[in-house]
């Protein structure tokens, strides 16, 4: 007999260009909408879904997440995981769900995704909200191999690891996959103190459905690097550019995320504007579990 979960899953594929593509919506369609995408390549929506998108629907919100095509639980060996494959998926969305506009909520990797969509369709976006969102790559490359330069001052065999990584081609999945393994190894996707609210949300997620689904494709950057010829992009002047065409932007970021340097966020907070941003204390790059209740705050009363 087949899980509820497993039900409720085939209840929300849908077909796009013969390929099925997971979403599922949560809260009113009445209310302001709003579209989460996930980090990647490699990526998926489970655990914002598992954690945050009820909650976030509960505050007054349509909120719709999905799995990129062959990403997570958007199994498809033919997917290119290209820009114009994203856009063709989140324009489905739309369509799917009968919105003419919608928030666009962008976490990690997604805000390269949801920053060109919004600029390529920006009749579509109300508002473009960048959470842990990567928007200057090669800069957070840089800064996460200055960073564990100095940490392994003191270590030569870290160092000589680090030389090779810095020799590597900047546009490849090899550098990007070595530049993260580093940060790993720093601890910047870990919150400094995690809280009980915290430790809970994960133990819960961990225990459920959501977390068994947790499926990443690890060829996904492989594809993405061969098939895609805009990599390691600064979308620092599409944002202004954005901002220009009189769409809202929005930033909030976890303090603590090791990723991202202040000169970084001092650019991002210049470009969205002092009163669109916000840094979270005790918060790493996954902050709708880190510190969910102001995430939820922010975006609540940023989008309401």
């Amino acid at each position: 007999m087949k899980s509820l979960f497993s039900l409720l899953l085939s209840l929300f594929l849908i077909s796009i260009h013969a390929q099925n593509i997971y979403s599922k919506a949560y809260g009113n369609k009445q209310n302001p909408a709003i579209i989460f995408i996930h980090g990647g390549p490699s990526g998926n929506a489970t655990l914002f879904e598992g954690t945050t998108a009820k909650k976030l629907a509960d505050k007054g919100f349509y909120v719709i997440v999905y799995d990129r095509r062959g990403e997570g639980r958007s199994k498809d060996e033919k997917a290119t995981m290209t820009f114009k494959e994203s856009f063709e998926d989140l324009n489905q969305i739309y369509h799917t769900y009968h919105i003419p506009k919608a928030h666009i909520l962008a976490h990690s990797f997604g805000g390269i995704i949801g920053t060109l969509f919004t600029n390529q369709f920006p009749e579509k976006v109300q508002t473009l909200t960048l959470a842990g969102a990567l928007f200057t790559q090669q800069e957070t490359y840089d800064h996460i191999l200055k960073q564990a330069k100095e940490h392994f001052k003191n270590d030569p065999a870290q160092l000589k690891e680090i030389s090779e990584i810095e020799n590597l081609d900047k546009n490849s999945a090899i550098y990007r996959k070595r530049c993260y393994e580093i940060a790993s190894k720093l601890n910047f996707f870990n919150m400094p103190t995690p809280t009980r609210e915290s430790r809970s949300l994960r133990e819960e997620y961990e225990a459920g459905e959501f977390y068994k689904n947790n499926i990443r494709n690890h060829n996904s950057p492989i594809k993405f690097y061969q098939n895609e010829p805009l990599n390691n992009l600064d979308n620092t002047v599409i944002l202004k550019e954005i901002k220009r065409k009189g769409i809202p932007l929005f930033a909030v970021y976890g303090k603590n995320d090791g990723i991202f340097s202040e000169k970084q966020l001092n650019t991002l907070k210049n470009t969205v504007g002092k009163k669109n941003f916000k840094l979270i204390d005790n918060c790493s790059h996954y902050l709708f579990v880190d510190q969910q209740d102001e995430f939820l705050k922010f975006i609540e009363l940023t989008l309401k």
